[in-house]
């Protein structure tokens, strides 16, 4: 934030975005840019009211299809069908998502919301189709599939039926379809509820707000006692997520980033009553589906087996964890007492972000607005460009996107090509931030991928979507954060681009909970390699790579407070899986479970009435699977330290990365994967009758 408030010299190089990739001549160029292409390429989104049409034709061809399974023996192509009807609607459903979230014409969000909801029901009239169940479970059955793909597809076909209640009574399945609707709309309201109440603290005057930091806020005026009818100065702030990092981070002012805490900890308030009915509904579908909590009945088909090993996991890494992350703590409060000249002094939830940036800063002599200057955006994505053709061996390549296939000026679209093999895959890039788009940085899949034919293979598509600062036609600079977010989203793209599955139902990052933040988390040590790095991070004057001597002082503060960083990823998932565990016969308030959480198993206090996790919109996309987090930052410490760190960008690297891991997507058992993937090393272990990750690498990493 800091350092897009400084002036921008002068004399600067011109790096553009749509400079980064070359123009590529292919047929898909010359198709992309026909008229006929509507939005995100299907020809039938060329108008908003389209995605009716998309609905009914996705539910036509299903139709047809549902009867053409009715009709064969057991099969191979009863399961190649049954892919086809998952193709046909999650590209309604995928494509809808998309465009609920970053579409800047409310007429096509609209739309989008309407028909998410449409292809919702009719999704729950296939999953409670026994023709479709009893098709893919005599197929299993009966040993007619050839190929462990097929037999992997059938598997979790039947589950995924059977998770839908299928196999239960009719009043119970009728229950378990109403109360699936139900979790759907509430998780809808939770998400919407956190957009439409970031909350705001007027903050008066205005100089209490740092000069360079004031122009990112609204100004408010007042009258006060005395002021003989003169206005004072204030200012805004909206204490969304991304405005309450940078005033906690910069702001000297201990009473400012209390307020901004506190009311960006307090709201959405609804979503209390959302959480409250959350937790009541997925508990009571979990125990009509025989399990005693909803973690045990999310859990129980996950790498990870059972919600009780879960939970030795995470209580043993907040012991590993505790003596280290105490330490961290005490280092803080030591700096702030000093620092404000007060022995007794309190260390508060508001300082953290602040003390440890002036510590870091401090230490070894970092400067973010220094460091930004190596990472203009269009540095960063050459910078991706290069990663793929050293690990890969292939290109990517700007091609013409025509303006029904676009929904905004920014959206560039690229080509993923190799060599030998031809295009891999699309990649539409949303950059910047603006007004009612989706707030952080995703993976949005649009298609997966999946062979049709011997001859034929459909090829996946992606949107990466992030809010970075646009800069009035200057190079928009990226704080290393974001570069690592950067990194972190394009490691799921390069999962869904490179996966080569002959189902779409296992494209990609349709994979196993537990492994499906495997490549994006290993992508992140690319952020943070120093060989990586001068590949591409040059200062935006001089054209000078970045100082090994940078990356190593960038690194060394990365890790000053590692624990610290950790102990709060084990927190949340503690808090995800117990809102989510057994249910107590008169349930406590989730105010009063975040609060002993926090208590329990961080260093830091908590502040009474505060309610983060009310906006924690993973409550609802990963409901008792946030653990997966910390399983995928155990494999992608032992995948980089196994195999990538000798050479990161060999192509020998690449190979064993995609051959043994991206390639897959989740057509193969992830536990299988994992240990292909590492071969003799040690990457999983058995635990209680599930699976838990070897730790080793990451507390090597973090030096517990």
């Amino acid at each position: 934030m800091l350092s897009r408030a400084l002036k921008l010299r002068i004399v600067r190089r011109a790096y553009s975005v749509q400079s980064c990739f070359d123009a590529s001549a292919s047929v898909s160029a010359s198709v992309a840019a026909s008229e006929e292409i509507g939005l995100y390429g299907f020809s039938v989104l060329r108008t908003a009211k389209g995605f009716r049409r998309f609905v009914d034709d996705a539910i036509q061809r299903s139709e047809e299809l549902v009867s053409h399974i009715s009709k064969l023996p057991p099969s191979m192509e009863i399961i190649s069908t049954m892919d086809e009807i998952s193709n046909t609607v999650c590209s309604v459903i995928d494509s809808a998502e998309l465009c609920r979230n970053t579409h800047p014409d409310r007429e096509y969000v609209k739309e989008a919301d309407k028909a998410s909801m449409r292809i919702y029901e009719y999704l729950q009239e296939l999953n409670t189709n026994t023709t479709l169940y009893n098709a893919v479970f005599k197929s299993e059955r009966d040993h007619v599939l050839h190929s462990e793909e097929a037999r992997r597809a059938a598997h979790t076909l039947r589950v995924d039926f059977e998770k839908g209640g299928i196999h239960l009574p009719t009043e119970k399945l009728q229950r378990v379809s109403e109360l699936n609707l139900e979790i759907a709309l509430l998780g809808r309201k939770f998400n919407e509820n956190i957009m439409m109440d970031p909350g705001m603290v007027d903050i008066y005057p205005y100089t209490r707000i740092k000069k360079d930091m004031q122009r990112h806020f609204r100004p408010v005026y007042r009258f006060t006692d005395g002021s003989n009818g003169r206005k004072e100065k204030g200012l805004r702030i909206i204490t969304e997520p991304s405005s309450v990092s940078s005033v906690l981070k910069w702001i000297p002012d201990d009473e400012v980033r209390k307020e901004v805490y506190i009311r960006g900890n307090s709201v959405p308030h609804a979503n209390l009553r959302v959480l409250d009915d959350l937790i009541r509904t997925r508990h009571e579908l979990a125990q009509i589906m025989g399990c005693k909590s909803y973690a045990e009945f999310s859990i129980r088909h996950n790498m990870a087996g059972l919600s009780e090993v879960v939970s030795t996991f995470l209580h043993d890494m907040s012991r590993i964890v505790r003596p280290k992350a105490d330490e961290e703590f005490e280092k803080i409060r030591d700096f702030k007492r000093k620092m404000v000249g007060e022995k007794s002094v309190d260390l508060e939830p508001w300082d953290e972000s602040y003390f440890t940036g002036i510590m870091k800063s401090s230490t070894f002599n970092l400067d973010s607005s220094v460091i930004a200057r190596y990472f203009p955006l269009a540095r960063c994505l050459e910078g991706l460009k290069m990663l793929v053709e050293s690990l890969f061996g292939a290109t990517f390549h700007r091609i013409p996107i025509s303006p029904l296939e676009s929904w905004h000026p920014d959206v560039i679209k690229l080509s993923l090509h190799h060599p030998q093999e031809g295009d891999l895959g699309f990649l539409y890039l949303d950059l910047y931030s603006r007004k009612e788009k989706y707030p952080g940085c995703a993976h949005f899949a649009i298609r997966g991928g999946r062979k049709i034919s011997k001859a034929e293979y459909q090829l996946p598509i992606v949107a990466l979507v992030c809010n970075f600062p646009s800069s009035d036609g200057l190079a928009t600079r990226l704080d290393h954060w974001d570069v690592e977010t950067l990194f972190h989203e394009f490691g799921h793209a390069l999962h869904s681009l490179l996966s080569r599955t002959d189902y779409q139902h296992f494209s990609g990052t349709r994979v196993a909970l537990d492994v499906a933040e495997t490549p994006s988390n290993l992508f992140e040590y690319y952020a943070w390699d120093y060989r990586v790095l001068k590949k591409f991070a040059r200062e935006e004057t001089s054209g000078d790579p970045i100082p090994e001597n940078l990356v190593k002082s960038m690194n060394s503060a990365r890790s000053m407070f590692a624990a610290t960083e950790l102990q709060r990823q084990i927190f949340y998932s503690l808090l995800d899986l117990s809102l989510f565990g057994e249910q107590l016969s008169s349930p406590r308030d989730t105010i009063s479970i975040y609060g002993d959480l926090k208590r329990e198993h961080t260093s830091w206090g908590h502040m009474e009435g505060t309610h983060w996790h009310t906006r924690f919109s993973h409550l609802i996309n990963y409901g008792a699977g946030y653990y997966s987090y910390l399983y995928a930052r155990c494999f992608a410490a032992t995948i980089w330290q196994e195999i990538c760190s000798v050479d990161p960008l060999s192509e020998n690297t690449g190979n064993v990365l995609r051959t043994s891991f991206l390639c897959h997507g989740g057509a193969k058992d992830p536990a299988a994967l994992l240990r292909g993937c590492i071969g003799e090393g040690n990457i999983i272990r058995n635990c209680n009758g599930g699976v838990i990750p070897d730790i080793t690498s990451l507390c090597r990493e973090i030096g517990l």
